[in-house]
């Protein structure tokens, strides 16, 4: 079937809806919505079977879903209508949800009912974020390929919402949540604060006072009781995240972001960064203490018989210069310990996408910034690929994008949860670093290394399994994923097995007729380039990435391509930097 996505943003459930219809032999395009014409045209151009629309904000045009039909992707139940439908669901504490596949038509998210999955909320509020990327994700894919095949049969009709089965608690039509609506206040409960922050993550935020300051706040996590402190008080600091007190005990903040109207970028920072001088005298708070429930762990290591495991959750997968520090410190400290086995396993919202770009845009030296992040973020890399003590297993719970995609690579076991897309590519004005030129064509071949490069198309984790990206996909449920991890770290602890990977390992490094030290020397002279003489507009694209600046026109890699036009491979010379003189 010839499938059209119509989208705001080729965002990660985009990205993934594509992999999965291509993969199951559709021919795919992809049309932003910017634009009633560039989308008129788009349709026109292609004359598609079928319009799906998993993530779109704007209006579909009338002369496109009168001719073509165009089923939107609502992240709500039957009978849930309007822009804020997560954020309700999370604040009202709802304890069911879904996601329904409507036809489009005048009257937004009112059309007739093509499919509709239901899921269970947990108790523990989820970030708004983190349920779009995960239930909600998997009940639209599930939707489009209903829809889909709905769609191929003459005789279907879709139904009236009204008869669509009995809405669930709380569906209805909303309008857009307001700060108003959001509204807390620091006396109140420690959960209460953290719902209405949650529910607000990772956009718009929710607007408070800290230090005397108007600001957006994230990334909430419960904290220890702090009795004898004024509610807004800020108690601690501990990596980059604030504790604050409540009217119960406190919460901890990640990240923050200037409101509307503030003087300088409005630009979301870990809170540290963001409050700067207003935290001195404020106390650091041991990072211990977040082994026993004290606000978010970003990275910690438990052992398990021969088996270590470094666990790292990295906001929205950036990791910058201290972040990468913690890391290598991390991995350091587990390759000193007696185990056979390292298992370095991401959280489930996202695995790793390079470089903190926010960090980076907000510096006084961009350029010595970014240069600074991915000298560290190599380090990672390298005692990563350098591990010859240990067996490593890279686990990517979650997707990962650019040079987040390539730091895991050299590990000796790239184990991926089902469904995740992976973008293993730079598409943000640089060269890219994290020993890619080493580890990228030592797994798929110079040739597929480059094309990857080239294309810079999303890559999901069956076909990257086929291709050697990754060594092996677990389950997409994630506690059936961090079980299989777990049997398959046991099978590589094995005394025989695991004494054979680390002997082989230990001989190809010390064969290498070209060192690690010469392809990162190779690429730190291209990032070089890029991000002081700023050769490939790293500043530009940086700065739309982290504006959120939309784009004027789709990129000519995403539009519909005829099959016979369709590139599989495209023989080139190997990567430039691979082979170092």
């Amino acid at each position: 079937m010839r499938l059209l996505l119509l989208v705001s943003a080729f965002n990660g459930l985009s990205q993934r809806v594509w992999c999965a219809l291509r993969e199951a032999g559709h021919e795919v395009g992809v049309q932003l919505a910017t634009g009633d014409q560039a989308i008129i045209e788009a349709a026109g151009a292609m004359n598609p079977d079928l319009i799906l629309c998993p993530y779109l904000k704007d209006r579909v045009p009338t002369q496109v879903w009168q001719r073509w039909r165009t089923v939107i992707i609502h992240p709500g139940p039957v009978g849930d209508r309007g822009p804020s439908s997560l954020d309700w669901a999370i604040a009202e504490a709802r304890t069911r949800w879904g996601v329904t596949a409507l036809q489009a038509i005048d009257e937004l998210d009112a059309g007739p009912v093509w499919a509709a999955r239901t899921f269970d909320l947990p108790a523990d509020p989820p970030r708004k974020s983190a349920l779009y990327h995960g239930q909600v994700a998997d009940a639209a894919v599930a939707c489009v390929f209903e829809v889909v095949e709905k769609a191929a049969d003459p005789a279907f009709r879709p139904v009236p919402p009204g008869r669509a089965g009995t809405p669930l608690p709380g569906a209805r039509l909303r309008p857009a949540m307001t700060q108003a609506d959001r509204a807390f206040a620091w006396g109140e409960a420690t959960a209460h604060v953290v719902r209405r922050i949650r529910a607000a993550d990772g956009s718009p935020g929710v607007r408070a006072t800290l230090s005397g300051r108007p600001l957006l706040v994230f990334d909430a996590h419960p904290g220890a009781p702090a009795d004898g402190y004024a509610p807004g008080t800020v108690l601690a600091q501990r990596d980059h995240a604030v504790r604050v007190a409540t009217g119960d005990g406190s919460v901890w903040l990640g990240h923050l972001k200037p409101p509307a109207g503030a003087v300088g970028p409005r630009i979301k920072l870990p809170a540290t960064t963001l409050l700067s001088r207003r935290l001195r005298g404020v106390p650091r708070t041991p990072r211990g203490l977040a082994e026993h429930g004290d606000g978010p762990a970003e990275i910690r290591y438990r052992r398990d018989g021969a088996v270590g495991w470094l666990h790292f959750d990295f906001y929205n997968g950036a990791m910058s210069s201290g972040h990468c520090r913690r890391m290598l410190a991390g991995l350091r400290h587990a390759a000193q310990q007696e185990t056979r086995v390292l298992v370095l396993v991401s959280g489930p919202e996202v695995t790793s996408n390079g470089i903190h770009l926010n960090v980076v845009e907000a510096a006084t030296d961009p350029a010595a910034t970014a240069w600074t992040n991915i000298k560290a973020l190599n380090a990672v890399c390298r005692a990563i690929t350098a591990n010859t003590r240990q067996v490593v297993i890279a686990g990517y719970g979650g997707p990962a994008g650019a040079g987040g995609v390539m730091f895991g690579l050299g590990a000796d076991v790239v184990a991926a949860r089902a469904e995740i897309v992976l973008n293993p590519y730079y598409d943000i004005g640089l060269f890219g670093s994290e020993l890619h030129t080493y580890t990228l064509p030592r797994r798929v071949g110079a040739t597929l290394a480059r094309q990857l490069l080239d294309d810079r198309l999303p890559v999901s984790a069956t076909a990257a399994l086929r291709m050697g990206l990754v060594d092996e996909v677990g389950p997409r449920d994630w506690a059936a994923y961090l079980d299989w991890l777990a049997q398959l770290a046991a099978r590589a602890a094995e005394p025989g097995r695991a004494e054979a990977v680390r002997a082989a390992k230990t001989a190809r490094l010390a064969g290498e007729r070209v060192p690690l030290d010469a392809y990162e020397a190779r690429e730190l002279a291209e990032m070089t380039m890029d991000m002081f003489d700023d050769r490939s507009d790293f500043a530009g694209a940086r700065y739309d990435f982290v504006h959120k600046v939309r784009p004027q026109v789709t990129p000519a890699r995403l539009t519909y391509r005829p099959p016979a036009a369709v590139r599989i491979v495209r023989p080139r010379k190997p990567l430039r930097a691979a082979s170092p003189a």
